[in-house]
């Protein structure tokens, strides 16, 4: 790959389903195998350097001081944190509407876009190669545990080259368990895409819910990850993921 990347984490939900925990402390910090949830993402972007540029953290205002804290001992290089307009939590921007306002004050880059609360095995750079064959947005796959997981989840129908032909955010009635994680990459040009999607009034919160819509627009293609991932969203998961990554780092 020869053009520049910028990678944006996501991080600036309030986890409710997680409450206690995450009443006050974000749930990307929680720790997991002994260090914090969001030191997985960006281990996995250090290394693509090159492609990547940069590293931006989307946070929120009311969990900002930590994150820096955070940063700071950590000393990770070239990491900008970005916190959205609002202290109050009824009026966060969402995750849709945070990242289309940071790739709107970038240059004309990619962007890989991750969520700090999913963690996994796989090294990125296979990810990468494929998004650059395709040029096309391209999101990563993996296999749900349960009908039930991938109700929580965003299931995906591919064809034999990747191109995605259906994706179902949040399905009733599941038909697979092959699901879309929020491990996204994007071509120069998406900011007008995600300008065209929230103008049209649809949800600036959950992102499986652009891509939901992006797939009707245009080509949109999906990779499989080779091993399972985890999508902290409930205490069950967390538990899970913590238990996993325990015993492999043991």
């Amino acid at each position: 790959m020869t053009r520049g990347m910028i990678a944006i984490v996501l991080a600036g939900g309030y986890a409710k389903r997680l409450w206690p925990l995450t009443l006050d402390k974000p749930k990307a910090l929680l720790p997991v195998a002994g260090k914090p949830m969001i030191d997985y993402a960006v281990e996995k972007l250090i290394p693509l350097n090159p492609p990547i540029s940069r590293i931006v953290l989307s946070t929120n205002l009311r969990f900002h001081p930590q994150f820096q804290e955070w940063l700071r001992a950590r000393r990770y290089p070239s990491i900008e944190l970005v916190p959205d307009s609002s202290l109050k939590e009824k009026e966060k921007l969402g995750a849709i509407r945070a990242l289309a306002n940071i790739i709107a004050k970038t240059g004309d880059e990619d962007f890989l876009v991750l969520a700090g609360d999913n963690l996994f095995t796989d090294d990125l750079e296979g990810f990468l190669r494929f998004f650059d064959e395709k040029h096309a947005s391209t999101i990563a796959l993996y296999h749900a545990r349960s009908i039930e997981e991938a109700r929580r989840g965003a299931t995906v129908t591919i064809d034999e080259e990747g191109r995605i032909l259906e994706f179902v955010e949040k399905p009733v009635h599941p038909k697979t368990t092959l699901v879309g994680a929020c491990v996204y990459a994007f071509p120069v040009g998406i900011g007008k895409r995600l300008k065209e999607y929230l103008d049209l009034g649809q949800s600036g919160d959950e992102p499986g819910r652009f891509i939901e819509w992006l797939h009707k627009q245009e080509p949109v293609y999906g990779y499989m990850l080779k091993d399972y991932l985890w999508d902290i969203g409930t205490l069950e998961s967390y538990r899970a993921a913590d238990k996993f990554f325990s015993t492999r780092s043991s």
